[in-house]
C-alpha cells in the first residue's frame, strides 16, 4: 500500500526484454534504501512493481504483460522521468490516501491552464470509471495523490499546487497527454458491498432494481 505522497523523481535508465515481457532499470534520485529489501514495493508512476535488484542509487523490476498492456508503461523509453514512492510502513504519515498501486485504467489530459501560481488539469477517463470519480474525493495520477475539483460525466478537473508540480512528473503534462489512473479503492469496496448477496453473481452494473432486492431500498 502507498500513500500517493511522492518522495523522488527517478528516470528509466534501461528496458531489457526478458522472455516475452522486459525487465526495467531505475535510477533513485533522492530517494533513500535504507530500509528497503530484494522483493519490497515500489510504485513507479503509480505502478506497484517488485524490486529484483537493488543497488545505491537504482533498482531493477520486472514488468508483466498484464501491466505493459494496462499502463503507461507500454510506452516507456530510457530516460522517462518517473514519480517514485515506497511501500508503507506503521510509522508512515498517510498525507494522501490509500493507494494499492494497482492501475485502474488509462486517462487522457483534456485541457490544462494556470490558475494563480497552480494549474488546472481536466481528464477523460473510461466510461466504465466515472462512476468512481466524486467531487471533492480522491484520485490517483501516475501515482500521485489529488483531490478532485469538478466532476463532469467522464471527465474531472484537478487543481495542482507549486510543489507538488516541482517535486512530480505531473507539470509536464500537456493536452493529449495519457496517464495511469487508479480510483478511490473505497469506491470500488463500497460499490462491491451494495450488490449484497448478489455479488457473487455475474449480475452487472448497480441498478435501483439491484439495491431493493439487496433490501437497500424499500419497495
Amino acid at each position: 500500500m502507498f500513500t500517493g505522497i511522492i518522495l523522488a523523481v527517478g528516470k528509466i535508465e534501461s528496458i531489457q526484454a526478458m522472455g516475452g515481457d522486459y525487465r526495467l532499470k531505475i535510477s533513485t534520485g533522492k530517494l533513500s534504501f535504507e530500509d528497503t529489501n530484494l522483493g519490497d514495493s515500489i510504485a513507479v508512476n503509480g505502478v506497484c512493481l517488485t524490486a529484483v535488484e537493488l543497488g545505491s542509487n537504482y533498482f531493477c523490476a520486472d514488468v508483466s504483460n498484464e501491466t505493459i498492456a494496462r499502463t503507461i508503461l507500454k510506452s516507456a523509453v530510457a530516460g522517462t522521468a518517473v514519480n517514485l514512492e515506497l511501500a508503507l510502513t506503521p510509522s508512515t504519515r498517510l498525507g494522501g490516501h490509500i493507494v494499492s498501486g494497482h492501475v485502474d485504467g488509462l486517462g487522457k489530459v483534456v485541457s490544462k491552464h494556470q490558475d494563480g501560481r497552480s494549474y488546472r488539469y481536466k481528464f477523460q477517463v473510461p466510461n466504465e470509471l466515472a462512476k468512481y470519480i466524486a467531487e471533492k474525493g480522491s484520485i490517483c495520477i501516475n501515482g500521485v495523490s489529488l483531490t478532485v475539483n469538478e466532476v463532469d460525466g467522464a471527465m474531472f478537473s484537478v487543481n495542482i499546487v507549486p510543489h507538488t508540480l516541482q517535486q512530480t512528473t505531473l507539470g509536464s503534462m500537456t493536452t493529449g497527454t495519457e496517464i495511469n489512473l487508479e480510483v478511490d479503492l473505497l469506491a470500488r469496496y463500497m460499490e462491491r458491498l451494495m450488490k449484497g448477496e448478489a455479488a457473487a453473481c455475474s449480475m452487472g452494473a448497480v441498478t435501483e432494481e439491484l439495491l431493493q432486492n439487496s433490501g437497500f431500498l424499500s419497495k
